[in-house]
This record gives structure tokens, C-alpha cells and sequence, in this order.
């Protein structure tokens, strides 16, 4: 490679650096047409991640990572279809770590967002998802997760995996084992919904 070509690579790698922090500190943009369905995301540790700046690589790298790390701006993650953590800005939100947290409702034609805000948004199930999350170890950013620190959510693997699975929104849907498909069935009688 060239002086002249390693000088433009340099270039471009920094303007995009430089570019990624200005976006980095600038309010997000945030509307129904954000979230997207699951498999779109991409699977990290039992939950999906994503990042509204394009930074996907150092989200994914932070979610992976075994002993943690703070997510850049732009970070979505998503354990269910209805539910959503954002990271904002520095200074955003102090108390959350700049997440926002968002209930959606979703359905085939599109996300909507029900609820959002950074400590008082209750889920449908009555826990408010700040309370939840600070639980988390300070190394995950309050990203919880097995062996994080925070409660254990009352859901089986198989009954999350089918409810990932039956997002709404996705067109191409993957198929349940029988025992998802036992496990939802479950999940639904849990919830009154025979």
C-alpha cells in the first residue's frame, strides 16, 4: 500500500470516528418505526442487540464480552418483542446510565410504542423496569442476564425462545420445536390466554 493510500484509509477511518462521536452526542431520534423485528437484530447471549448509529460491531462486542463494559450511544437491546432498552447520550439520564426504556405493542403491520421514559415505565406485568434493572452488577450497564445480579425473570428458556420466535413483526418465522410449542402453550394458560 501506498503512502497516498494509507493517508486516505487513515482519513476515512477517522472521519468516520469522528463522525460516529458527533452522532454520539446528538438527541436520538426515536419513533414506532425504530424497532424492528427480532431476527433483524442480531442474537447475542439470549437477547438481540442492534445500534441506531450503526454501531453494531461495538454493541455486539460489549454484549459478548465476559466480564462487561459500557454500551455506546445508540444501543438497542431487546429480550422480547415488547420490550426495549435505548442508551442515549452521556448525561441523558444519570440514574438509568442514559437507557430509555420502551413497552411496545407489536403486530404484524408495525411496533408501536405504549409507554417510554427512563425511570418510571411500568411493564404490562406490573414491574418497573428501572427497579428490575439496577439490580444488575455495575460491569453490565444495567443489562441483566444469568449470574448478573438481577432477579431471575419467571420464564423458562423454552417459553423465551418462543416468544422470540413468534415476533409479530418478522415475516420469516422460524419454526418451534415441540418444546416451545409446549412451553408457549404454557406461558399462554399462565396468562389467561387459552
Amino acid at each position: 500500500m501506498s503512502i497516498r493510500q494509507r493517508m486516505l484509509a487513515f482519513a476515512a477511518g477517522f472521519l468516520t470516528l469522528m463522525s460516529l462521536q458527533v452522532q454520539a452526542n446528538e438527541p436520538l431520534e426515536i419513533s414506532d418505526e425504530t424497532f424492528r423485528c427480532l431476527s433483524e437484530m442480531t442474537p447475542v447471549a439470549g437477547f438481540f442487540v442492534d445500534n441506531l448509529l450503526g454501531n453494531v460491531e461495538e454493541t455486539v462486542a460489549v454484549a459478548a464480552s465476559e466480564t462487561g463494559g459500557k454500551y455506546p450511544v445508540g444501543s438497542v437491546i431487546q429480550l422480547v418483542p415488547g420490550e426495549v432498552m435505548v442508551k442515549h447520550p452521556e448525561g441523558t439520564s444519570p440514574a438509568t446510565n442514559d437507557w430509555e426504556f420502551f413497552e411496545l405493542s407489536v403486530s404484524a403491520d408495525k411496533s408501536h410504542i405504549a409507554k417510554r421514559g427512563f425511570e418510571d415505565v411500568v411493564n404490562r406485568f406490573g414491574g418497573n423496569c428501572l427497579d428490575c434493572h439496577l439490580l444488575a452488577e455495575p460491569q453490565w450497564d444495567l443489562v441483566c442476564g444469568t449470574g448478573r445480579g438481577c432477579a431471575p425473570l419467571p420464564l423458562t428458556r423454552p417459553m423465551l425462545t418462543a416468544i422470540q420466535k413468534t415476533d409479530p413483526r418478522c415475516t420469516d418465522v422460524p419454526a418451534l420445536s415441540d418444546e416451545e410449542k409446549q412451553a408457549l402453550g404454557v406461558l399462554q394458560r399462565m396468562l389467561g390466554n387459552n
